[in-house]
């Protein structure tokens, strides 16, 4: 298992007024998601946990792309995955952004 962590600073404040969002199963190929409402308005971190070992510099590309395009300010992102390709990642990450702005329900 390889644990990976990253800090953002944010253009903005994420939307809605949910506190907690879950999405995705950990399975092979796919990855879990839970999204918290729980930082200052101008950050963001991901904490990862994950089973592919030596993908860091892939993950940081996935999650610095996803701060850049949805500037999830005052949200932590805890990920379990299992071997997720990185549109998957994106996916998952936007799925949960939607969810706890409260669309998509």
């Amino acid at each position: 298992m390889e644990d990976l962590s990253f800090r953002h600073p944010v253009r903005a404040r994420a939307s809605g007024a949910r506190r907690t969002a879950i999405v995705g199963v950990v399975a092979s190929g796919n990855l879990e998601v839970l999204v918290e409402r729980v930082l200052p308005d101008a950050e963001c971190v991901v904490d990862i946990r994950t089973a592919a070992m030596g993908f860091g510099e892939i993950w940081s590309a996935v999650i610095g792309d996803f701060v850049e395009h949805y500037s999830p300010g005052g949200l932590k992102f805890s990920i379990n995955d299992g071997g997720a390709r990185p549109d998957t990642v994106s996916l998952r990450l936007a799925q949960a952004v939607r969810l706890i702005a409260g669309e998509g329900q």
